[in-house]
């Protein structure tokens, strides 16, 4: 290993995830394959191609640059859809792209509108409705006037889609909420249609909603998180493994994540260890200074809390996750040697570091571990 650490990206994992997803939503809904946050930390240039390996043609991003990233690493062109930021000249680029966005305001709309006469082609929108999560989409009254606009500029205006973000499908807590969510979703697309705009896609779904309310599948499913092996929350998994027979949970993890020994330190009963005075020798003790820190995504919150897998045993993280390194007690670890593989997420032998684990210790959801993980790890697909 010439890096000081790196991630791995199983495909059979990949392949397992989007069969499972395509065999419980059918036919008739559409993934797109949520690859945000550099696909949720697993890498856009490296997971795209998967993807696209086992038949997922429609990508979501929230950023342009995203957007960008996903239409350059594509065999072909393939549905590209922004969510989220885009400043003027990202507009006229995606026009010119043939990629899809989001148009929440009508500031956009008519920006949307404006470079698409002057490009002679057509803008390939997706109108956004607030429906209750209030964050971002148009009002009943801001979507009339969008309505008009549209109307009177057809010939700029592809219309892609016509949706809306749900409030938190993953916890029954929101249950009414949601429900309120769709009513209104309906009764704003109704409006929509009477006004003889049709979308071609129907879309208010993520991982959750697919799964604890089959009606908001529509005609697009927008998988994020559950795509790369996690489910939305243990309500979702819970929810979907009672109603099977096979109690086996039928997701993969994708991502491991591996470092190595760097060097080894005999550290005497009494001394501190690392920063500050966080950790105090109790015995005689071997350390192993592994080369990630939280610049690497490792977080702080782990100081004296991580774990990780050395020669098939579980170690303890001591001391403060520093910002390039981390300290690890191998006293119970024989042989231990420099250049020893460190599993910091995944598999070594019998045992497993779970991105679960990660979040009980530092309170943080599996969404922020993977986001976090810093673009610079190289990052390799393998086979198994």
């Amino acid at each position: 290993m010439t890096d000081s650490s790196i991630i791995t990206l199983s495909e059979k994992s990949v392949k397992n995830n989007v069969s499972f997803f395509k065999s419980k939503l059918g036919d008739r809904a559409k993934i797109s394959a949520v690859v945000k946050a550099n696909a949720y930390g697993h890498g856009i240039e490296q997971i795209v191609p998967v993807f696209e390996k086992y038949g997922i043609d429609h990508f979501s991003v929230f950023y342009y640059s995203e957007a960008v990233r996903v239409y350059n690493c594509l065999s072909k062109p393939r549905s590209i859809m922004v969510m989220g930021w885009m400043c003027d000249e990202n507009i006229r680029d995606a026009i010119i792209k043939g990629i899809e966005f989001f148009v929440f305001s009508l500031e956009r709309l008519s920006a949307a509108i404006e470079f698409a006469r002057a490009l002679h082609l057509k803008a390939k929108i997706h109108i956004e409705v607030e429906t209750g999560m209030n964050r971002s989409g148009l009002n009943s009254d801001a979507l009339n006037k969008a309505i008009s606009i549209i109307k009177e500029n057809r010939e700029q205006i592809e219309i892609s889609g016509f949706c809306t973000h749900l409030a938190g499908a993953e916890s029954i807590s929101n249950y009414f909420r949601i429900q309120n969510q769709l009513q209104k979703y309906n009764e704003m697309l109704a409006n929509f249609e009477a006004n003889d705009l049709f979308p071609q896609y129907k879309h208010v779904a993520n991982s959750a909603a697919a799964f604890v309310y089959p009606e908001a599948r529509m005609d697009l499913v927008r998988v994020g998180i559950m795509l790369y092996g996690f489910w939305s929350s243990a309500e979702v998994f819970i929810q979907y493994i009672n109603s099977q027979k096979n109690k086996i949970d039928p997701l993969k993890r994708i991502l491991g994540w591996t470092s190595q020994i760097m060097t080894i330190k005999e550290v005497k009963s009494g001394e501190f260890v690392g920063y500050g005075i966080s950790y105090l020798a109790q015995t005689n003790i071997t350390t192993a200074l592994v080369p990630v820190g939280y610049s690497m995504g490792y977080s702080r919150s782990l100081s004296n809390k991580g774990r990780v897998l050395i020669r098939g045993h579980r170690c303890s993280v001591i001391g403060v996750v520093n910002m390039n390194m981390i300290i690890v007690d191998i006293t119970h670890v024989k042989n231990a040697e420099v250049g020893n593989e460190v599993v910091l997420i995944g598999k070594q032998g019998k045992l497993e570091i779970k991105v679960s684990a990660f979040s009980e210790i530092s309170d943080e959801l599996n969404y922020e571990i993977l986001a976090h993980l810093s673009e610079s790890i190289s990052r390799i697909i393998v086979k198994k």
